[in-house]
């Protein structure tokens, strides 16, 4: 059993990133996305208003700059990193970037065609400070922010092993939030009693070895129960079941980062009429998507498909987003099953397909399946059933 990336594919992603660069004719590259630093180096942290990045300089070494704290960390858990350099603290009496800079110059980036995906670290924790553009002289910063996410597009054997551990525990964490959602019982109480014991099985099961670097296995209905599941992306707002409820649920769990997406419309002890219509519409839309999932077609060849499949049936004003997107150490990552997306579809790419419709004082419907782009079409990963007697909760 895979629950972790090899060293050996770890090693791989930094040599293929490296040809990237020499492709565009860059000397060197700054990274700041953490999803994209530990994508290359195994090294997984919690970013905050310190500054952490990966360079990479022209004589092909690798680096780490991180805030103090993390020094040992990073040291003990990135994979062939040669260079881990730290700074004290942010703000700091000197601030952390012009530590930054003089690692920078020291690795050679002066006069260099640098490659970055970001002139300048960001966060949301209130980190404040210059660019690159600011601190260092270059020949040219060039923006490489989809190089690792191109690299990240197309998933290794490695790669979709933990993506199905991942559907296995999300199947579990949805079996239980069946089982457990009845009339008069809370949101709250269904989603963290499913999520507890889906996560303590997947603990016991898996052992030691199990590294999430995510969440664990949970299911959910983010608010959208009875009325408030025709929002797409409603919050929860711990509702209590009752009869005759629409509900569209979550669930997943992380493997070492990786994700995959299980989700269902289901319907509390009965449905009318009118629920089993749009929920038939909703079916036929998502077994449209799978029949045109191929290799060598763009996304946006699915996106046609499903749309005119709601354009015949009337229904398009129903709908509100696109029909999917990529999944992997993100729920949302590119490409996107989406009309203005022209990308090819290749072998191993991992999607999420999940048409939905949305009927205001009736409910949302939609059901979300991670699979697999294959040589000849698409393999499903999640497996829970989908089809509308099984979704009843009794």
């Amino acid at each position: 059993m895979r629950l972790s990336i090899s060293t050996k594919e770890i090693l791989a992603r930094q040599v293929k990133f490296w040809q990237k660069l020499q492709q565009q004719e860059l000397d060197c590259a700054i990274l700041f996305s953490p999803i994209d630093i530990f994508y290359l180096t195994g090294f997984h942290f919690h970013p905050t208003e310190r500054p952490i990045a990966f360079f990479i300089d022209p004589e092909q070494q690798t680096h780490l700059f991180v805030p103090c704290l993390e020094e040992e960390h990073a040291e003990d858990f990135s994979v062939e990193i040669r260079n881990v350099h730290s700074y004290p603290e942010y703000p700091g009496i000197k601030h952390p970037m012009e530590y930054f800079k003089e690692e920078l110059v020291a690795a050679g980036f002066l006069g260099k065609r640098v490659g970055v995906d970001s002139l300048s670290y960001g966060s949301p924790a209130g980190y404040r400070g210059p660019s690159l553009d600011q601190l260092l002289e270059v020949n040219e910063f060039q923006s490489i922010k989809d190089f690792v996410p191109e690299l990240r597009a197309i998933k290794s054997a490695e790669e979709i092993e933990l993506i199905n551990e991942s559907c296995r525990w999300g199947n579990l964490a949805h079996r239980l939030l069946q089982k457990y959602s009845k009339p008069g019982l809370s949101e709250l109480e269904i989603t963290s009693r499913a999520s507890t014991e889906s996560t303590l099985a997947m603990i016991e099961t898996l052992g030691h070895d199990y590294k999430p670097h995510g969440e664990t296995a949970f299911a959910l209905f983010r608010g959208q129960i009875g009325e408030m599941s025709a929002y797409p992306h409603a919050v929860t707002q711990n509702a209590v079941l009752k009869t005759g409820d629409t509900l569209v649920t979550a669930s997943s769990a992380s493997i070492w980062g990786y994700k995959s997406e299980l989700e269902r419309t289901m319907f509390v002890q009965e449905v009318s009429k009118e629920q089993e219509q749009y929920f038939h519409y909703m079916y036929e839309a998502q077994e449209v998507a799978f029949q045109h999932i191929k290799p060598g077609k763009p996304v946006s060849y699915v996106e046609e498909a499903v749309q005119k499949y709601f354009k015949e049936n009337n229904i398009t004003h129903l709908t509100r987003h696109h029909t999917g997107h990529a999944i992997g150490l993100l729920f949302h990552e590119s490409p996107f099953i989406d009309l203005g997306d022209q990308t090819i579809m290749k072998p191993g790419m991992v999607f999420t397909v999940e048409p939905g419709i949305y009927v205001k004082g009736v409910g949302g419907f939609r059901h979300s399946d991670t699979v697999l782009v294959t040589e000849v079409g698409m393999e499903m990963l999640t497996y829970y059933p989908r089809d509308l007697e099984s979704l009843i909760c009794y």
